[in-house]
């Protein structure tokens, strides 16, 4: 029966840690999400990791150690109780690679189309129908917007799909 541990990877070595890993015979899941990000002029659609730096390995207790995993390129750990690696609930591991394979992370929201300095609108909540500046884009999808309020400016932090072009 596979057991699901956390093993905490180097940084950016999430994909290296998840190759070495299966390599070994390993069972291993590194939950990602799409997002776009702008490089060189482009934009381009990327998988990052959900949970930087971490990624879950399987291992049948029974016939595998789990001490290899420590030697394994691309990892630093193995999240811990004591001496003995701290167990992840199966339906855990099982939820999120549903969620995954469903688009529940893709995170191409109409806030990547938005441009910085420009004037957005409010669509939703408190400041619906307000005008802003829009002067920050955020990876986990939220955009920081000045707003006039009361005759001062005011940063507001908003989900990116409650805002578009003005």
């Amino acid at each position: 029966m596979i057991t699901w541990y956390a093993v905490y990877t180097r940084p950016h070595g999430e994909a290296a840690a998840l190759d070495n890993l299966l390599r070994q015979g390993y069972c291993a899941y590194l939950p990602r999400y799409r997002t776009r990000v702008r490089h060189a002029r482009r934009l381009q659609s990327v998988l990052r990791p959900l949970f930087p730096r971490y990624l879950f390995a399987g291992i049948d207790r029974s016939s595998m150690p789990w001490r290899p995993i420590l030697s394994t390129i691309g990892v630093t750990d193995v999240v811990r109780a004591g001496d003995e690696p701290h167990p992840v609930a199966t339906d855990i591991v099982t939820t999120l690679q549903e969620q995954e394979m469903a688009g529940a992370f893709d995170r191409l929201g109409r806030g990547d189309a938005l441009r910085l300095g420009e004037f957005v609108r409010i669509t939703a909540g408190a400041f619906q129908d307000m005008i802003g500046r829009l002067i920050e884009l955020r990876d986990q999808d939220r955009v920081v917007v000045l707003l006039d309020l009361l005759g001062r400016t005011v940063r507001a932090q908003l989900e990116a799909e409650a805002v578009e072009a003005a």
